[in-house]
């Protein structure tokens, strides 16, 4: 890849073109963990609505099938800080593409929703270690200047995986007229989540070549070798190398042993009130509701009236839409901070949010020849409420889903970088099931209540960014804490 430091935006820190070079190409191989993310926990908005029928489970069944993956992955985030500090960063990054390809391998081919619903935990645990190990590794690779923009590639590979995901649902569905339908004698869902364990054994061979972490070496007295990477990654000549090799060792001097979550938490280590706001951030990436479009939008825009070919188009639009925004986040992120972004997202996901849950209050109900319950929008009402979503992921797209990912990633000390970033993901993750198990019954209760609760989530986001977060821009990670 030709790249250099100008035309990457400039790093400002001594690296050279080629360091820059480097760095980008080793963080897209670890991004590759977040293209995984995005496809395993959106390929299910195609096949949701398949399992619900096969297996023939109501709103609270299909909630749980969706969101247990989601305890995996929270079971897998909390988990991974300590792995990644006994084995490493790239065995943390194997462990989860093995887990990714036996994940969706099986859970295509179950015997029954019991089966499907525990090897999509299997999967879920495998999100979880990227979720944590990729933004980790990301930050400690990369020169301070242009770390926001390598971390941002993280969120766009989640958004890329995601997108892709609704591009093969709607293939498929088309193809197979319907998820339900077949090709080559199996079902196009079966197929959807199939097609997942191609990209886990990419993201298998892609972590052989890569570095180990310079910190993980620094750590287990592996110094010449995190030397030769450092100098690799971020150039600057034998003194810059021996400065920051000097800084490193200093932050990690107090981090001989492994981290416990009592500690993280105790007043001598001094870093809880940074853990709590990581936690924070994490929690309401989620409470904002932007997993229900992506986990949930096929049948929700099929419950308010729209087909299920175009219910499924509009998901990819969103997808697109989502991607977009991951753009501006790379190109302005380490120009204007993480902070700017953070509060600008917050007022415009308020907004678009409540003008959505305004829609939704005008939903006509009727009762179908079946006796189930149908909500149509009348009149504009769909166009805003479209409108009004796809604005909400735009906001979000360059603000609040890939900023947290990069502020978790470089807020914390060295020495607990690796526990306290896998207890806020943890938190994210829990947020993310609460979200998603709770929205199919909340939408058949009030969808216009449901909203609003987001929209509220969104305002209170913004005062907690406005009163805790410090901005993290320019910082080397040494500088953190």
């Amino acid at each position: 890849m030709a790249t250099s430091d100008t035309a990457f935006g400039g790093t400002g820190s001594g690296a050279t073109g080629a360091a820059v070079g480097r760095a980008v190409m080793i963080a897209a191989a670890a991004a590759l963990g977040g293209f995984l993310f995005g496809y395993d926990t959106a390929v299910i908005n195609g096949a949701v609505g398949a399992i619900r029928d096969k297996y023939d489970i109501g709103a609270g069944g299909t909630g749980l099938t969706v969101s247990l993956t989601l305890l995996g992955a929270a079971l897998g985030a909390w988990l991974a800080g300590d792995v990644a500090d006994r084995l490493g960063r790239i065995r943390v990054m194997q462990i989860a593409a093995v887990l990714f390809f036996v994940g969706a391998l099986g859970s295509a081919f179950p015997f029954s929703v019991y089966d499907l619903t525990a090897w999509r935990v299997v999967g879920g645990v495998a999100v979880g270690f990227a979720s944590v190990i990729a933004p980790a590794y990301i930050a400690e690779i990369s020169p301070a200047s242009i770390r926001g923009r390598l971390g941002s590639m993280y969120q766009l590979a989640i958004v890329l995986g995601i997108a892709i995901s609704q591009l093969v649902n709607y293939a498929l569905n088309a193809a197979a007229g319907g998820a339900r339908g077949h090709l080559l004698g199996i079902e196009a869902w079966q197929w959807m989540l199939a097609l997942e364990a191609v990209p886990a054994l990419l993201y298998l061979i892609v972590t052989y070549p890569i570095p180990e972490s310079p910190r993980f070496l620094v750590l287990r007295g592996r110094a010449d070798q995190a030397r030769e990477i450092l100098a690799d990654l971020e150039g600057g000549g034998d003194e810059v190398v021996a400065v920051r090799m000097a800084e490193i060792g200093a932050s990690l001097r107090e981090h001989r042993t492994k981290t416990t979550l009592r500690q993280l938490f105790s007043k001598p280590l001094g870093v809880a009130p940074l853990v709590w706001v990581g936690i924070a951030l994490a929690a309401l990436q989620q409470f904002v509701g932007i997993n229900v479009i992506f986990y949930y939008s096929s049948t929700l825009w099929q419950a308010v009236g729209f087909g299920e070919d175009r219910s499924l188009l509009i998901s990819v639009v969103s997808a697109l839409v989502n991607i977009a925004g991951t753009f501006v986040a790379i190109a302005v992120i380490d120009r204007i901070g993480r902070r700017p972004l953070l509060l600008v997202g917050s007022v415009g996901m308020a907004v678009s949010l409540a003008t959505a849950a305004i829609c939704f209050s005008s939903a006509v109900v009727t009762t179908n020849d079946i006796g189930e319950s149908v909500a149509t929008l009348e009149g504009t009402s769909g166009t805003v409420a479209l409108i009004a979503a796809n604005t909400f992921v735009f906001f979000f797209a360059f603000s609040w889903g890939p900023v947290v990912w990069v502020l978790i990633s470089e807020m914390f000390p060295n020495r607990v970088r690796a526990a306290a970033v896998g207890v806020a993901t943890a938190a994210n993750w829990v947020s993310n099931f609460l979200i998603s198990a709770t929205f199919p019954a909340l939408a058949d209760w009030n969808l216009s209540v449901t909203y609003g609760g987001y929209a509220v989530m969104a305002a209170v986001s913004f005062f907690v960014v406005w009163k805790f977060v410090t901005e993290t821009r320019g910082r080397t990670l040494e500088a953190a804490g």
